[in-house]
């Protein structure tokens, strides 16, 4: 009988490394491939780094911008409720870019602040700036105030948007803005609306918005904040939060090439997590890294 039991403690020891062994290769990272040139991935509840490749380069971010921009606004306290206006000088500072926001309407400063996180609505994130207190330049001050107060020692801001190639950031750093973020219930609620309708006065019309995150459209996956970015020049990024294998995970991409790209990665980190192998990116995908990565160490 002693035998026997021994036996069985042995049987349950050499289980209990099996699972253990197999349980660390999943998250091995030689064993996961993204094609952005940045990624870092965080489990929220442990702290800890699962996977980080060049998340120390300091490259544009485009609009994870207004993740920033979200704060600033709603550290402000000013009343969400609150009419404010579109006028020609926000059109200016978002370099004339299009918006389908008529000129001299009106829209809650809430629902402004939704359609900016929710459908990287720019001409939003400018009316929202020029009408904090001090002004468009105090709102810009604000932010990298609170990038600095953040621990954002790699990171500029010049405009409200993310439109100028100058606002730049890491993914270390992005990671930091996003974990401060996830604590506002209005960021987490506004940026993983999948649809949206707002309702605009002075003329009375309507816009309906979509979420610029194809996961947050979908049944799939439980994602809890998210933004998307891009510039021809940051390419195409995304910051997320998101549930995967009882992980609450952080996920940052920067710098991919296709506009899929970066749902593609988030869903390598979760077969990753899932089978312990991402599988591979493609050969364009990895030229692409190799040219920006020369372009950015340089």
């Amino acid at each position: 009988m002693v035998l026997f039991r021994h036996l069985n403690l042995l049987v349950s020891i050499s289980l209990a490394l099996f699972i253990s062994t197999s349980h660390a290769s999943k998250l091995n990272p030689d064993n996961i491939q993204t094609a952005s040139v940045s990624t870092l991935v965080t489990d929220l509840k442990t702290n800890k780094t699962l996977f980080q490749k060049n998340t120390e380069l300091v490259m544009p971010i485009a609009s994870l911008t207004k993740v920033m921009t979200a704060m600033v606004v709603l550290d402000a306290k000013l009343p969400l409720d609150e009419a404010i206006s579109f006028k020609k000088i926000d059109k200016e500072r978002i370099y004339n870019g299009y918006s389908r926001i008529r000129m001299d309407s009106t829209l809650s400063r809430g629902v402004t602040l939704h359609i900016a996180l929710m459908s990287s609505e720019n001409l939003a994130t400018a009316a929202l700036a020029r009408q904090y207190p001090g002004g468009y330049d105090a709102f810009i001050k604000a932010m990298n105030t609170k990038a600095k107060a953040l621990g954002m020692t790699d990171t500029v801001f010049v405009d409200s948007s993310g439109l100028n190639p100058e606002n730049v950031s890491t993914a270390a750093d992005i990671t930091k803005m996003i974990k401060a973020a996830y604590q506002y219930p209005t960021i987490k609620k506004y940026s993983t609306t999948p649809v949206h309708t707002a309702y605009f006065k002075k003329p009375r019309y309507k816009l309906g918005y979509t979420n610029t995150n194809a996961l947050v459209r979908g049944q799939k996956w439980d994602v809890t904040l998210s933004k998307t970015g891009y510039l021809d020049i940051a390419g195409h990024c995304l910051a997320m939060i998101t549930q995967v294998e009882g992980k609450e995970l952080l996920i940052v991409t920067l710098d991919a090439y296709g506009k899929l790209t970066p749902i593609g990665d988030a869903g390598r980190v979760k077969k990753w997590l899932q089978s312990g192998n991402s599988g591979k990116v493609s050969e364009s995908a990895m030229h692409y890294q190799k040219q920006k990565l020369s372009t950015l160490t340089n």
